[in-house]
């Protein structure tokens, strides 16, 4: 909050400015944006449905968005919150009669998914940047982690083959006798892989999953794009991808509720780079943040507040209709039976 008052103070000017950009705001354009917002939120939430449906468990779309909502608004409401995001979700699905494990994997796959789309978008942006301004620091990072991409591939591929399989194995089990949490690892990837390969084997079938989670982004993307548009800016189009991808790795660190201060901060100081004026980078960070961030809260909570109410009913009829199935296998009680006079 200190810093953010220091930042006012010392941006007075350029705050005025972004204030009298945003209130002339073209309404056309900013429904554009909302809706850009609205669809990022149902591909994030088609990612964790398709899913759900290959490892057996059929869910509608309104449940899984309405899930994904909440979510979003409790990962955004506390520093780390990501991680209280995917527990309560965690704990959600295992209340609706999802299996633990499928659970877990639903979490784990849907986040590999997020973190490899994002990093796609980001060598894309980092190409159509070029070499001049913030891409001439990023290009080099990016190379290194596609060569690390590219030998994890490598090793995918090998592990096609029963000598090298044989190896890995070979080793893996060596650790785990020497380590009892090595060994509770491989117990816990074991049943990850096992559930894995009974939702769906493959490669081609796991294209549609990128595709939505590559959405995901795309869509919030232009969300900001869309902004820029509303507010009558010129996009920077060279690097607004880049840009964007770069402040939401920063922003996945969760420093503060909601990214609050180091998302404004990492995105108006990369689109002024990439040569937008500093009143015109912060309207257009500022706008962004109020459809992607603060009008998402009251419906997120709104949100929060359905699910958890419907899984308190949904876990009270379950256990009624347990309880009823319990009696019926039992049969009547004889007469003189206890609790008789």
């Amino acid at each position: 909050m200190a810093a953010a008052v220091l930042v006012a103070l010392s941006r007075r000017h350029e705050l005025v400015e972004a204030y009298h950009l945003i209130a002339r705001v073209r309404l056309p354009q900013l429904a554009v944006a909302m809706g850009c917002e609205a669809m990022s939120l149902m591909c994030f939430a088609a990612v964790q449905c398709w899913l759900l449906r290959a490892g057996g468990v059929i869910w509608s779309m309104r449940r899984m968005t309405a899930i994904a909502t909440a979510a979003n608004a409790v990962a955004g409401a506390l520093p780390g919150g990501a991680a209280f995001a995917a527990a309560w979700t965690f704990r959600q699905l295992c209340r609706r009669g999802v299996e633990q494990v499928l659970a877990a994997a639903v979490l784990v796959v849907a986040g590999a998914l997020a973190a490899l789309s994002l990093f796609t978008l980001l060598v894309i942006g980092a190409l159509a940047a070029g070499s001049t301004g913030p891409g001439a620091v990023v290009r080099p990072a990016v190379g290194a982690l596609v060569l690390a991409l590219g030998t994890g591939l490598v090793v995918l591929g090998l592990s096609r083959f029963a000598g090298f399989r044989r190896v890995v194995r070979h080793a893996w089990t060596g650790a785990a006798e020497r380590s009892r949490r090595i060994r509770q690892a491989e117990e816990a990837l074991a049943r990850l892989v096992d559930q894995a390969r009974t939702v769906r084997p493959g490669f081609r079938p796991w294209l549609r999953p990128f595709a939505y989670a590559v959405l995901n982004w795309a869509f919030d993307a232009a969300c900001l794009a869309s902004c820029l548009w509303a507010l009558s800016i010129g996009v920077p189009w060279h690097g607004l991808l880049l840009s964007y991808t770069l402040t939401q790795i920063t922003g996945s660190l969760h420093l503060t509720p909601g990214n609050l201060g180091v998302f404004e901060a990492s995105l108006s100081a990369l689109l002024i780079a990439f040569g937008m004026q500093p009143e015109q980078a912060i309207a257009a960070t500022l706008l962004y943040r109020i459809i992607s961030y603060w009008a998402l809260q009251p419906i997120g909570w709104a949100s929060w507040t359905g699910v958890t109410l419907n899984a308190a009913g949904f876990s009270r009829s379950r256990r009624h209709r347990t309880d009823a199935h319990a009696g019926r296998r039992d049969g009547p009680r004889p007469p003189g039976g206890p609790g008789t006079a």
